[in-house]
């Protein structure tokens, strides 16, 4: 019988790879050569992303745990329960490295003037405006209530604040609950130091006494429970057949709101006789109720709280401000739909901007030799210009055709929102597949000029968002190659009719074609030995074939180069398995997004950005597509960002044998590469402003002033 995989020493659990990984962007908060703000957002972005694991990872195993005990992890061999009990242990101690995180950072915060105050340590006048604050603002849209036999225990919302207490009134304990309410914001400056501020749930806990005053109050704390939010759009109650799958996503975005508490956190010790009514009443273990002494439990206003400062002290405390440039490849006041009838064109966000994509929508809108554009749409900003265009481009008479995907995750509300919007407006909106998220991103452009019809297309690695293309690094390729544009146009037309198995010649595209392909590709690396070779930059690795293949590789000698931000299911450098394979993670000032696939070197390199990362989901359950990058111009400026990657001595970590992260050795001259590619972004630019701006040619000037652009 073949060996177990986990068996073999070369695969990790993937929930405790990702707790590392978070793990990593506590270490950014804990960085003192990061500056104070920034490092008060790590820790606010370290919380965001603990809370999304346990309503989405924990909550799919405690679901596991019930339903399928023996059911194990095909990378660990460790059973749902039995994950959940690492878990639970590998968390604890973050919990602890965040409260010296915070306290170290809000005290040093606290000493250059940016100070949060507690009820005891408010002076006279501020005690007075506080009270006054309380009983103007706060009391009249307050909800107490206490939990008797006439008052059933109430509905907690997850991830909503509330103070708890634990009263007796003649003899008799009871528990009292009040909601910090949504209406009020999270913390209140004090008016003659706008730069001294508390936390509105340290005002309600100090006054829970005043609220519950016929009761006396033994203990009290902030309480905040974590609820599972791990639905399954497939469940049959929510089918798509005979009804509108956009109205029974709706219903089920409501039945998350009720589903089990899956952990419990309080800041600040309770007695155990206290703490079992949570474990009672949310039928919780003590492993998962979690205390968080001196951090918040919610650090949302980390992002804001700068703007109270005068700006030179912020801007001493930030980063140093960086506005998205133009792309390299785009001349200044250069149309990007007419460049890229010309040449390949890649943007590399958020160090070039996006605008001139969304500007090539919006020219697209008002071309009258263009006939459709079609896209996939995975995540939007609340405000997104791209919808306006497309909008637009419907009512100018264009066929518009937009696949939006209603289940990408917490983005569910929003994505019905713009749908609704442009199918108002004559978009044709289509909602993909039942068992399959849409994940792509992919735009075409279809023209008519001179009697010949003419593609361009976009594909990327990112989503169409206007907000996060200035947070996440992605690549964009926008090119005319009609090979790429009919296989586009098949894909899209596949997708109208629910066709997972079309054929394309030169796209990879999942759950049919990318996973195989990308297996072909590692063979024929294989094939070459120690003359092969393999670069992979994504985001999480834990498909098990892949994973399987590279060890082959590693085995076969190929040298093996990953740059993986999070999850990494495979352990580099183990004897006999993967001593060939190495492994780096990059968390700094941008969130690494872009998937680039390299096979080979030289005239004989393969070369594909994607989508999709390397995980089962991605690569059996989600349509992805991955675009092959032909452009010598294109593939010069994919293998830069590579190399700054590679040569990272101050944010990259090296990836152990044991699942623990390490830094790179000191370097004489260390590179960080989210600066490097910044400044080359800055340079770039400069170069293009130089450059004469080409001048439109009398025809073009026509069509331009009869079509208002």
């Amino acid at each position: 019988m073949t060996q177990k995989i986990w068996e073999q020493g070369y695969t990790q659990n993937r929930e405790l790879s990702w707790l590392q990984f978070n793990a990593r962007v506590l270490a950014e908060a804990e960085d003192e050569n990061v500056p104070l703000l920034e490092r008060f957002k790590f820790l606010a972005i370290f919380t965001s992303n603990l809370d999304e694991f346990f309503m989405i990872r924990v909550g799919s195993l405690c679901d596991m745990a019930a339903v399928d005990k023996e059911h194990t992890d095909s990378k660990s061999g460790l059973t749902a329960k039995e994950q959940l009990h690492l878990i639970y242990k590998a968390v604890e101690p973050l919990y602890a490295r965040r409260d010296a995180a915070f306290y170290d950072v809000d005290s040093k915060l606290s000493a250059i003037g940016l100070r949060r105050l507690t009820m005891d340590s408010l002076a006279p006048d501020e005690q007075k405006y506080i009270k006054r604050y309380f009983k103007d603002i706060i009391a009249p849209v307050l909800s107490p209530q206490i939990v008797d036999s006439h008052h059933p225990f109430p509905h907690l919302e997850g991830k909503v604040l509330h103070i708890a207490a634990l009263l007796s009134h003649k003899k008799t304990e009871r528990l009292g609950l009040l909601p910090v309410p949504a209406s009020l914001p999270p913390v209140v400056f004090l008016p003659e130091t706008p730069s001294r501020y508390i936390l509105t749930e340290d005002i309600l806990l100090a006054y829970a006494d005043h609220v519950f005053e016929m009761y006396d109050v033994l203990e009290k704390t902030v309480l905040c429970v974590t609820r599972n939010a791990d639905i399954q759009v497939d469940d049959e109650t929510f089918g798509v057949e005979g009804g509108d799958f956009r109205k029974k996503m709706e219903k089920l975005l409501r039945q998350r709101r009720r589903m089990a508490v899956v952990r419990v956190e309080i800041n600040r010790p309770i007695s155990d006789h206290f703490k079992e009514h949570f474990r009672s009443r949310f039928e919780v273990s003590d492993a998962q109720i979690f205390l968080s002494r001196t951090a918040p439990l919610k650090l949302g206003y980390a992002f804001s709280l700068g703007e109270h400062l005068p700006e030179k002290k912020r801007a001493f405390l930030s980063d140093a401000p960086f506005t998205p440039q133009q792309p390299a490849m785009l001349s200044a006041g250069q149309s990007l739909l007419k460049a890229a009838l010309q040449r390949d064109i890649l943007l590399s966000y958020p160090y070039e901007s996006m605008e001139p994509f969304l500007q090539m929508i919006r020219e697209a809108a008002n071309d009258p030799a263009v006939l459709a554009i079609r896209i996939t749409i995975y995540r939007l900003a609340s405000k997104a210009k791209l919808v306006e265009y497309l909008c637009a481009a419907a009512e100018n008479g264009k066929d518009v055709t937009a696949l939006i995907e209603l289940r990408a995750r917490f983005d569910e509300q929003n994505n019905i929102d713009w749908s609704e919007r442009m199918e108002e407006a004559g978009c044709k909106i289509i909602y993909g597949f039942e068992d399959y998220k849409v994940h792509s991103k992919i735009c075409l452009i279809t023209r008519r000029e001179r009697g010949a019809v003419r593609h361009i297309t976009q594909v990327g690695t990112g989503n169409y968002n206007e907000k996060t293309a200035k947070q996440y690094t992605d690549v964009s390729l926008i090119t005319a190659d009609e090979r790429i544009g009919q296989d586009a146009g098949a894909f899209f037309n596949n997708m109208a009719l629910g066709n997972l198995s079309g054929r394309y010649s030169r796209l990879f595209v999942a759950p049919t074609s990318l996973k195989n392909n990308i297996l072909a590709l590692m063979d024929e690396q294989i094939a070459k030995g120690k003359d092969g070779y393999i670069l992979l930059k994504f985001n999480s690795l834990t498909d098990i074939d892949v994973i399987a293949k590279l060890q082959e590789a590693s085995c076969a000698g190929v040298t093996v180069d990953m740059i993986v931000r999070g999850i990494c299911c495979l352990l580099p450098d183990v004897p006999g398995h993967t001593e060939n394979i190495t492994v780096t993670s990059i968390v700094g000032r941008f969130l690494e997004h872009s998937r680039i696939y390299v096979f080979g070197r030289g005239d004989e390199e393969k070369m594909y950005i994607s989508s999709a990362d390397l995980m089962t989901r991605n690569t059996e359950r989600r349509v992805e597509i991955a675009c092959p990058i032909d452009d010598p111009a294109v593939r010069t400026r994919l293998h830069d960002i590579l190399y700054s990657m590679q040569h990272d001595t101050v944010k990259a970590r090296v990836l152990q044998p044991d699942g623990t992260y390490c830094k790179k050795p000191a370097v004489q001259d260390p590179i960080c590469a989210q600066d490097l590619l910044m400044q080359q972004a800055i340079e770039n630019a400069r170069k293009q402003a130089a450059q004469p701006a080409p001048h439109p040619g009398f025809l073009e000037k026509i069509r331009k002033w009869f079509s208002g652009s």
